[in-house]
């Protein structure tokens, strides 16, 4: 391919493939393949009549492509006005004649991202579109590249504030991308989250027990910490959303975890009467009695905090407290050492 006639990552100087392209407009290959076949938006030429090459005239149409999509615009009608933004002749058949659809085409359907990277304004471009298999793809090459505590912290919470940011200020539009783009988070967590082998589950030091308190249903940010700790080979215990105490202190008793989260995205949901009584509990034989280190995390522990309950402000602090606790708590056992 020619370099004078095909655009470079600019991060390498390479041409861009097909698929380089798709993540930096925020689709999917194969959405770049069905808008070629079905309404020509594709390369206006083929290299050896086979392999794609990508000119400026061809990514200046696909983001003209995306940016009218995104904003509601059939795909049909962003087709057309995508090529006369181009300068494309219209093909055979299609209306030449007919004004672009600008009326349709809304400025608030960009998301307020700001000073973020790359990767987030194509998984957000991927989301708006509600374009599935291109978000998959997206967070997938996010965690590959950069594992789950980067990814997380600089390409998913950037890319889910905004949604929400859009959400609260466009009287409840985009819910539909919030449920979509949370969904595929969630999804890409638990496939970066490896089993653990029955080895390093059944260690002397007792899990990691995650969990929302009652009433808590924002389960993303433990899900991400999960990840984290099974990348770790730590073992853990995932309970999820709006735990029931009574279950919470059940399921503490009978494993006897080296530490618990509880999250609270709310100030409502945060319970310290629950936090302080779960640092209570105590198990084991008498003379080597243990309680579990409690973690709070989540924006609704903010405010006086209980003695002895640790709120890490990020998610590597969090980590490197309950890998610290973890290893301090196997080598007591491992030598024998009692409390």
């Amino acid at each position: 391919m020619s370099r004078s006639t095909t655009p470079e990552d600019p991060s390498t100087g390479v041409p861009l493939t097909t698929g380089a392209l798709a993540r930096r407009l925020g689709v999917s290959p194969t959405t770049l393949r069905s808008w070629d076949r079905r309404y020509g938006i594709g390369p206006a030429v083929r290299a050896d009549g086979r392999h794609r090459r990508w000119t400026p005239q061809d990514v200046a149409m696909l983001e003209a492509m995306c940016r009218l999509t995104s904003s509601g615009v059939p795909p049909a009608e962003a087709a057309r006005a995508a090529k006369e933004t181009a300068g494309v002749a219209p093909a055979e058949g299609e209306l030449a004649d007919e004004p672009p659809p600008q009326s349709r085409s809304r400025a608030s359907a960009t998301l307020p991202l700001g000073d973020v990277r790359q990767e987030c304004r194509g998984l957000a471009r991927a989301a708006v579109r509600l374009d599935s298999p291109a978000v998959d793809e997206q967070l997938a090459a996010a965690v590959r590249q950069y594992g789950v505590t980067v990814a997380w912290q600089e390409v998913m919470v950037p890319t889910l504030h905004a949604v929400g940011r859009k959400w609260a200020s466009s009287g409840d539009r985009y819910v539909e991308v919030e449920h979509l783009l949370s969904w595929h988070v969630s999804t890409a967590l638990r496939r970066s989250t490896p089993h653990p082998s029955p080895q390093t589950d059944a260690s002397a030091a007792g899990p990691v027990v995650l969990a929302c308190v009652p009433g808590e249903q924002h389960t993303l940010p433990i899900e991400a910490l999960n990840a984290v700790l099974g990348e770790l080979r730590l073992p853990t215990r995932m309970f999820g959303a709006a735990v029931p105490a009574e279950a919470l202190a059940a399921a503490v008793q009978r494993l006897g975890p080296s530490a618990v989260v509880l999250w609270a995205q709310a100030r409502s949901t945060a319970s310290l009467a629950l936090a302080r009584h779960v640092a209570g509990t105590q198990w084991g034989v008498k003379g080597a009695r243990r309680r579990p280190m409690v973690m709070l995390g989540g924006p609704g522990w903010s405010g006086p905090q209980a003695r002895g309950l640790h709120r890490p402000p990020t998610l590597q602090d969090a980590v490197d407290i309950l890998a610290d606790v973890h290893a301090g708590q196997h080598g007591d056992e491992a030598s024998g050492e009692r409390p």
